[in-house]
């Protein structure tokens, strides 16, 4: 069962600005690397679920995270269809994120109050998630998109929560874009737990670089 809300977790996710992505199979490695993060400041982790066994690893990292990182807040990412989202949400998943918006998802974690997060790639599904009760909706690819786009929607719709996925980067320059547009948080996977802080286990840079990357966030929200 979730420890957390949706609104719980929608309000960490605008308070920090910033969700890691990450995925790896060496659950002794992601023990590591989500460590490194909670001591760089995040309370967010977003283990994107796309290999063989991924439930069996993000269960030991959730109970992880429950006994020795007070406040953080796991959830699951790549999800495709509500059987995986049921699957994951059992084992404490604190909220969901998918590629695409699909209703069947909505269903079963609002029947749980569990946040879930559906990529969007129009004004009519943005709409659409809404509609379904979504708080924070992802953007995703957000290399195709861009900052340009965020800043179009929240035109007509600023109450609208955007969270790009894909595109963003630790530096500055981008993330003032993304910033600049009205996302509420972004999603940073390799572009912040890179191959060579993995391949090299540099879990202290990680620790450095997730700090760093919060504080350019906080001080670009002014």
């Amino acid at each position: 069962m979730a420890q957390y809300s949706r609104i719980e977790v929608a309000s960490v996710m605008k308070q920090s600005g910033m969700v890691p992505l990450f995925y790896h199979p060496d659950i002794a490695l992601g023990k590591e690397v989500l460590k490194a993060c909670y001591d760089g400041g995040a309370r967010l982790m977003e283990f994107t679920a796309r290999g063989d066994f991924a439930f069996e690893v993000f269960s030991e990292l959730n109970k992880y995270a429950i006994k020795e990182l007070p406040g953080m807040i796991m959830g699951v990412g790549s999800i495709t269809d509500a059987a995986a989202a049921s699957l994951f949400m059992q084992m404490g998943a604190n909220f969901i994120v998918t590629p695409s918006l699909r209703e069947d998802i909505a269903i079963v974690c609002n029947r749980r109050k569990v946040l879930w997060s559906p990529g969007c790639g129009s004004l009519t599904e943005i709409n659409k998630a809404e509609e379904l009760g979504c708080e924070i909706v992802k953007l995703f690819p957000g290399d195709i998109y861009g900052p340009g786009f965020v800043k179009g929607i929240k035109g007509p719709q600023p109450w609208t929560s955007v969270m790009p996925t894909g595109g963003v980067s630790t530096d500055e320059a981008n993330l003032k874009a993304w910033f600049d547009s009205g996302v509420t948080c972004v999603g940073m996977g390799s572009k912040l737990i890179s191959k060579d802080i993995l391949k090299n286990k540099d879990f202290s840079g990680l620790e450095s670089l997730v700090r760093e990357t919060l504080e350019k966030i906080k001080n670009l929200r002014g």
